[in-house]
């Protein structure tokens, strides 16, 4: 079946009761077993249960993994993978990761003895430079947050498994849609599913997906064991949103593309980062790993400094101030003073987050009112 066609079946079986077409959502938290020690296949809703197993299906499916594992937000995905790892351990991440990930590697896993290098994802030199015979994981973004770098996921795999270590990919901003990283070699990817599989901006959860068995029953162990599941009813509306994603992803690419284009073009705009631009140093790389689109997000710098693009963000109507990315409806923030506010100011600078910079998750609003709308906002 097609990937539109899976969004919808794969996992949603009608009801065996009452014929419903929607699955039923399963408040229960627990669930009576069959005998002591007799165990069925659903027993304590942290553990398992039905609504959330059926979005599992689902990203499975979407992901060609196999299996997947929803948790309560996107870090709490994140976290559960670094949760495998022991003191002594070492991680090496990409420089252009969301802020949250940034805090959680720096201010959460260095408590652990976990050691962090950030290292530049699209340079597979320094990729390579930075693992240590104590690497156990390699985790990059693509496109990146919020410079909208293109890392290689196929090269980075390669680097990685020759060292010994895992290869994890956040594809938040790409989704399944646009590329699938376990098909590229990765061993996780994991989606904040508070952005566009949920669609909504009505739910949070995270997934993780992997490539093998083994590994999948790591996680489940590490999720099982410290709870941040995602629950029934974030489930089910996840599930919704997921039906509607490859129309979402498509059409939102598309305005995106034409937005880039044309703030390319105004004299007000320092430079577009946007991989569906000809000029984007990872272009050719997006072209190839990206299919057929080159995702909502895109980031641009205006010619001013911190006050400007503050002034800027606070101006504009349809794109409404907000973190969070991936909706229906267009969102517009300052990573300097936002996303990326965990960064220490140093950081920020030499990991290229300028104070001029502004990100955009383009929504399904039509072109011309979100161009009018940026329009007003230069003044």
């Amino acid at each position: 079946m097609q990937f539109r066609t899976r969004a919808i079946h794969v996992g949603n079986h009608r009801c065996r009761e009452t014929g419903a077409v929607v699955p039923p959502i399963h408040l229960a938290s627990t669930f009576v077993q069959p005998g002591a020690g007799d165990w069925g296949e659903y027993d304590y809703s942290r553990s398992g249960n039905p609504t959330r197993k059926a979005l599992e299906t689902t990203l499975a499916s979407l992901e060609g993994g196999c299996g997947a594992l929803c948790f309560a937000s996107g870090m709490a995905a994140t976290h559960g993978v670094v949760g495998m790892f022991s003191s002594g351990d070492h991680i090496v991440a990409g420089s252009d990761i969301y802020g949250g990930t940034y805090r959680l590697l720096h201010q959460i896993t260095s408590r652990a003895g976990i050691e962090v290098t950030l290292a530049d994802s699209t340079d597979l030199a320094a990729i390579e430079a930075a693992i240590t015979p104590a690497t156990k994981l390699v985790w990059i973004e693509s496109p990146g947050n919020p410079r909208m770098t293109i890392t290689d996921i196929g090269a980075c795999a390669e680097i990685a498994h020759r060292h010994g270590a895992l290869l994890g990919v956040d594809s938040t901003f790409a989704t399944p849609v646009l590329t699938r990283p376990l098909e590229l070699g990765a061993d996780i990817v994991m989606h904040s599913a508070t952005k566009y599989l949920g669609g909504h901006s009505d739910l949070m959860g995270g997934a993780l997906v992997v490539r093998e068995q083994s590994l999948f029953d790591e996680l489940y162990f590490v999720q099982n064991a410290t709870g941040a599941i995602m629950g029934p009813l974030e489930a089910f509306l996840c599930s919704r949103g997921v039906k509607t994603l490859e129309l979402r992803v498509r059409e939102q690419s598309q305005t995106a593309q034409r937005l880039a284009d044309w703030l390319a073009t105004h004299d007000q705009v320092e430079r577009v980062l946007y991989p569906g631009l000809p000029d984007h140093p990872g272009h050719d790389v997006a072209k190839r790993q990206m299919d057929g689109a080159f995702g909502a997000m895109l980031t641009f710098e205006l010619r001013g400094d911190y006050a400007a693009a503050k002034r800027f963000v606070e101006s504009t109507q349809l794109f409404q101030l907000a973190v969070s990315l991936g909706a229906v409806e267009s969102l517009i923030e300052q990573p300097a003073s936002m996303s990326h506010a965990s960064y220490a100011a140093e950081d920020r600078a030499k990991h290229g987050i300028t104070d001029g910079m502004i990100r955009l998750s383009v929504g399904l609003e039509a072109f011309e009112d979100l161009r009018a709308d940026l329009e007003r906002a230069f003044g």
